[in-house]
């Protein structure tokens, strides 16, 4: 299992990237692993507001279906279109398929995630 370095993880596996008040979200290589081959994505709508917690997309594998939370409240400001024609690419390099941007109108509200070295202590017990 790859945990990439200098990224911040929650607790449902999702792995987030910030870029000033910008977050870019995806799926950790734990969540896709154990999803399977993924086929299929739902991505939110550009301009779409959520709050933390809100579930922004899902993400279906011939095992299961899965939500994708947002770890933080604000407006959808991109999303990962290429995943509408391959949605292995998640599988392919989980850390590079990131699903959606969101720009932060909190950005404390990431406070409380994890670090790498901490998610590597979570993964390990789920």
């Amino acid at each position: 299992m790859e945990i990439k370095k200098g990224l911040l993880y929650t607790e449902d596996h999702e792995w987030v990237k910030v870029d000033g008040n910008v977050a870019t979200v995806g799926l950790a290589d734990y969540a896709q692993h154990n999803l399977g081959d993924i086929v299929y994505v739902e991505l939110p709508e550009i301009d779409d507001e959520f709050s933390k917690g809100d579930a922004v997309a899902s993400v279906e594998s011939v095992k299961a279906a899965s939500e994708v939370f947002t770890a933080a409240s604000g407006k959808i400001v991109e999303v990962n279109e290429a995943l509408d024609d391959e949605p292995a690419l998640i599988n392919e390099g989980p850390y590079d398929a990131w699903i959606f941007k969101i720009e932060m109108s909190d950005p404390s509200e990431l406070d409380d995630l994890m670090d790498d070295e901490k998610y590597a202590e979570f993964a390990k017990e789920d």
